[in-house]
C-alpha cells in the first residue's frame, strides 16, 4: 500500500446527514486512514458525526478511532416524527436536518483553510448533495475535491446524463419496456434543495462511484466518455465497505446473530427497509400476516424511519397480529433496534433480504452474495430495484413499480417469500447471487478491479 509522509496529503470528507451517505462516506474514510495510512478528517453536526460511529456497519473501534472527527456548530433543527400515513414514502421529516446543513459553508470552509495551510495537498472528498458547501475548494492552490456518489452509476447515467439531454437510455427494447417510470416523490422543497446544491458541483476534479466495472461496466463506460468531455476524472472503487470481505465479528454480539447461528445454511429471510421507511400500521399488519404464512424463516428489523436526530425519537409501539410473535417464535425473529446488517447478510443461515433496494442495501446484498426480494419505496429506489432484478437477475420484485399506490397484501408477500426461499426459481437467483456476490469480493481484493481503481486514485491525490 502507498504510505504518506507528515502532513504530505490530508483527506476532508463532507458527508450528507442521512443514514445511507454517512455509513458509505465513513466506510470510504476508514479505508483512506487504515489501508493506506492518511490522515482523515470527518466534518459534520455532533449530531451526525455521533450518529455515523454508533451505527458503523461492521467496522473495528480501531479503524474508527484513526478518523479525526471535527463537530461543526449546526443550527438548531425540528426533528419531527415520521407520518406513517404519508402518500408517498419519501422521508420528507428529514427536511430540516437537510435545510441546517445548507448554512455550513462557512465554518467548513475556514476548516477546509486551516487543514490546507497545514498540509502539502488538501483532498476533500464529499457528496454531490454538499457541493455548495465546499465551494471554497476553488480557491485554495492546494485543494481540490472529488464527488463520492452513493447512488449507483445506472441510475446516475439515466437520470443526469440521458434524461436531461434527450439521449436514449442505453438499454434492449425488451429491457426500456420494463423500466420504471420515475415520477417526481419528494416535496418541492427537497427538489429545490437538490437544484441549489448541484449548480456547485462542476468544481469537483472527479468522481467515485460506490460500484464496479463487473457491476456496471456499461455504464462507468458511458460516464467516463461523458466526464472525459468535461475534464473529469472518475475511479469505480466499490463496495468501498472494508468488512466486504466479511473477516470482521462485531465485539458487541446482537441477539440476531446468535438466533442464526441455529438456523440451517441459508434459510433465514432477512427483512428491513433501511433508514428512511415508515410504514403504516396496516402494511406492518400484512407484513407480519405474509411473513408467517409463509411458514419461512425470518429475521425482521421492524422500527420506523429515522428522524433528523435519531437521538431525540422515541421508539414507536407497532401493531402485530394478536399472538404473532408466540406463534413464529423459532422460525421468525422481530428486531425493534438497529440490525448489524453486513454480518447478518454475511452470515451463512442468511438466504433471503428482503429489502427498500437503497443502493447501500443494495450493494452490501450483492458482495454478501443473497438473492433480494426487492420492494422500492421511494426516490431512485425503482431503477435498483430493476437492476437488480432484470439486469443482475439476483432478486425478484414484491410488487411492480406502477402499481406503488396500491397496499401489498399478505398473499403476495407469502407468494414472493415462497419463491424466493423455497422455490427452483428461488434456488437458481440465489445460485447466481453466489456467483456474482464472490466475483465482486474477489474484485476488493489485491490485484482486483476495484482494489486497482482505489489504488490508482490514492496515487493521483498522492502525486
Amino acid at each position: 500500500m502507498l504510505k504518506k509522509q507528515e502532513n504530505e496529503v490530508a483527506i476532508i470528507m463532507v458527508p450528507f446527514p442521512a443514514q445511507s451517505h454517512l455509513n458509505q462516506q465513513l466506510q470510504l474514510a476508514c479505508i483512506f486512514s487504515s489501508s493506506y495510512d492518511l490522515p482523515v478528517h470527518f466534518i459534520g453536526s455532533a449530531t451526525h458525526n455521533h450518529q455515523a460511529r454508533v451505527r458503523a456497519n461492521g467496522l473495528k473501534p480501531s479503524d474508527i478511532a484513526k478518523i479525526h472527527f471535527h463537530d461543526i456548530p449546526t443550527p438548531d433543527f425540528a426533528s419531527p416524527a415520521p407520518d406513517r400515513n404519508a402518500f408517498t414514502k419519501f422521508p420528507s421529516q428529514l427536511l430540516p436536518s437537510y435545510n441546517a446543513c445548507t448554512l455550513l459553508r462557512e465554518p467548513i470552509s475556514l476548516l477546509i483553510r486551516d487543514i490546507s495551510s497545514k498540509s502539502r495537498r488538501v483532498v476533500v472528498v464529499h457528496d454531490v448533495l454538499m457541493s455548495y458547501n465546499v465551494q471554497d475548494v476553488s480557491s485554495l492552490h492546494n485543494a481540490e475535491s472529488y464527488i463520492f456518489n452513493c447512488v449507483s452509476v445506472f441510475f446516475m447515467y439515466s437520470s443526469f446524463i440521458c434524461v436531461p439531454n434527450g439521449m436514449p437510455i442505453p438499454l434492449d427494447e425488451d429491457l426500456l419496456k420494463k423500466l420504471p417510470k420515475l415520477e417526481p416523490d419528494a416535496p418541492e422543497e427537497i427538489n429545490k434543495l437538490v437544484d441549489f446544491q448541484l449548480q456547485y458541483r462542476d468544481i469537483r476534479a472527479g468522481d467515485l462511484y460506490n460500484s464496479n466495472k463487473l457491476l456496471e461496466g456499461t455504464s462507468l463506460d458511458l460516464m467516463e466518455k461523458f466526464a472525459s468531455t468535461q475534464n473529469k476524472k472518475q475511479w469505480a472503487i466499490g463496495p468501498i465497505f472494508l468488512a466486504a470481505k466479511v473477516d470482521h465479528v462485531s465485539d458487541k454480539r446482537n441477539k440476531c446473530l446468535d438466533w442464526l447461528d441455529n438456523q440451517p445454511p441459508r434459510s433465514v429471510l432477512y427483512v428491513s427497509f433501511g433508514s428512511s421507511t415508515t410504514f403504516s400500521d396496516k402494511e406492518v399488519m400484512e407484513l407480519a400476516m405474509g411473513l408467517e404464512r409463509s411458514k419461512q424463516k425470518f429475521v425482521w428489523v421492524l422500527r420506523d424511519g429515522d428522524r433528523g436526530n435519531i437521538f431525540s425519537e422515541e421508539a414507536r409501539r407497532f401493531e402485530l397480529p394478536d399472538g404473532f410473535e408466540e406463534r413464529v417464535e423459532g422460525v421468525g425473529l422481530v428486531v425493534r433496534e438497529w440490525a448489524p446488517q453486513l454480518e447478518i447478510l454475511a452470515h451463512s443461515s442468511t438466504g433471503g433480504f428482503m429489502s427498500h433496494c437503497g443502493w447501500n442495501s443494495c450493494i452490501e446484498c450483492i458482495t454478501a452474495g443473497v438473492p433480494m426480494a426487492a420492494w422500492a419505496m421511494h426516490s431512485e429506489q425503482p431503477l435498483n430495484a430493476f437492476f437488480v432484478t432484470e439486469i443482475l437477475k439476483t432478486g425478484l420484485l414484491v410488487r411492480e413499480w406502477k402499481k406503488h399506490e396500491e397496499l401489498v397484501t399478505a398473499s403476495a408477500i407469502e407468494n414472493v417469500v415462497r419463491k424466493l426461499m423455497a422455490s427452483e426459481e428461488g434456488d437458481e437467483i440465489r445460485k447466481r447471487a453466489e456467483e456474482l456476490g464472490a466475483a465482486v469480493r474477489e474484485s476488493i481484493e489485491k490485484g482486483g478491479a476495484s482494489q486497482l481503481e482505489l489504488d490508482s486514485f490514492i496515487a493521483h491525490i498522492t502525486r
